[in-house]
C-alpha cells in the first residue's frame, strides 16, 4: 500500500471513529441508563397492567400501587377522608338510584365490579365530592404481591373519577361515567394521603404506556401518561413526622411525562 492510499483512508478511519464511538456510548450507555429505573418491586414487573369488566372487556388501567397490610390501607384512607365502598346487592343499588335522583347522601356507596389478573378488587374505597353519589372518586385495590420488598403485601389500584351516572352498555345497569383524566386522580388520591401523613415514601413504575384515546369497559374515554405511582404506608397508622416527597423517575421519563401534560393541555 502507497503513502497516498493510506492518506486518504485515514479521514476514513476518524469519520468512522468518530461516528461510531459516540453512537455506541449513546445508544448501549447513556440512554439505557437515563431509561432505566430501579427495580423496588420486581414481583411487579411483565404484567400487563390493565383490568377487565366481567364480560373480558378492558377496562381502566392500574394507575396507583399501595404497599401495607389491609388494616394500614383501611387506617390510611380513613385518615384522608375516603370511605369503604358497599358490597353490590339489590339494597345498595336501589339506595345509589335514590342518592342520585333525590340528590341525597351516600358515602359508601357500592362501585361495580372490575377484574385484574381474572380477580374481582378485593377493595373498593371512594371519596364524595358534593352531596349524592353521581360525582366520586374511587379506587378499586387488588392484593397483588402477599410481601413485596418490604415485607408487606403489595395493593395494586386502578383510580378515576365519576363525574355522572349513565347506563352500561351492557348490561342496562345504572353506572357511573369517569371523567378521562384519570392521571390527575391518581395525583390526588396520593397527594390526600400524603397530606394525611400516611405515606413514608413515593415513586413510580412503568404502567400500560402513554394513551391518548383510551375507552375503558363502559366505553368512556380516558387519556395517561401510563405511569404507576406508589406509594409506602405507615405502619400501624403512625402518622409519619412530614409528608413524603416522590422519588424522581429517570430524566427522560421526566421529560416523557412533561411533553405529555404540555400535549394535553396545549400550553
Amino acid at each position: 500500500m502507497n503513502i497516498g492510499s493510506r492518506g486518504r483512508k485515514r479521514p476514513i478511519v476518524l469519520l468512522l471513529v468518530a461516528v461510531i464511538i459516540p453512537y455506541v456510548t449513546l445508544s448501549y450507555l447513556v440512554l439505557p441508563a437515563t431509561w432505566s429505573r430501579i427495580e423496588r418491586e420486581p414481583g411487579l414487573a411483565k404484567r400487563a397492567m390493565l383490568t377487565a369488566t366481567a364480560q373480558g372487556i378492558p377496562g381502566g388501567p392500574i394507575n396507583v400501587g399501595l404497599i401495607g397490610s389491609r388494616p394500614d390501607l383501611v387506617r390510611a384512607f380513613h385518615a384522608a377522608g375516603w370511605n369503604p365502598a358497599d358490597p353490590v346487592t339489590l339494597r345498595t343499588s336501589l339506595e345509589i338510584v335514590g342518592s342520585v335522583l333525590l340528590d341525597r347522601p351516600y358515602k359508601d356507596a357500592p362501585v361495580s365490579p372490575l377484574f385484574f389478573e381474572g380477580r374481582q378488587q378485593d377493595l373498593a374505597f371512594e371519596k364524595p365530592d358534593g352531596i349524592s353519589a353521581d360525582r366520586r372518586q374511587h379506587v378499586r385495590l387488588w392484593r397483588t404481591l402477599e410481601n413485596g420488598s418490604d415485607d408487606r403485601p403489595v395493593w395494586l389500584g386502578a383510580v378515576t373519577f365519576d363525574d355522572g351516572v349513565t347506563l352500561s352498555r351492557d348490561t342496562g345497569q345504572v353506572t357511573h361515567r369517569i371523567a378521562p383524566d384519570i392521571d390527575n386522580e391518581r395525583d390526588r388520591l396520593i397527594e390526600s394521603l400524603n397530606n394525611a401523613l400516611m405515606i413514608t415514601a413515593i415513586y413510580q413504575m412503568k404502567g400500560v404506556g402513554p394513551t391518548l384515546n383510551g375507552r375503558n369497559g363502559e366505553g368512556d374515554p380516558y387519556n395517561t401518561d401510563g405511569e404507576i405511582w406508589i406509594a409506602k404506608l405507615v405502619w400501624n397508622g403512625d402518622k409519619a413526622d412530614e409528608r413524603a416527597e416522590m422519588v424522581s423517575p429517570p430524566v427522560l421519563i421526566q421529560m416523557k411525562d412533561a411533553l405529555f401534560s404540555r400535549f394535553l393541555t396545549g400550553s
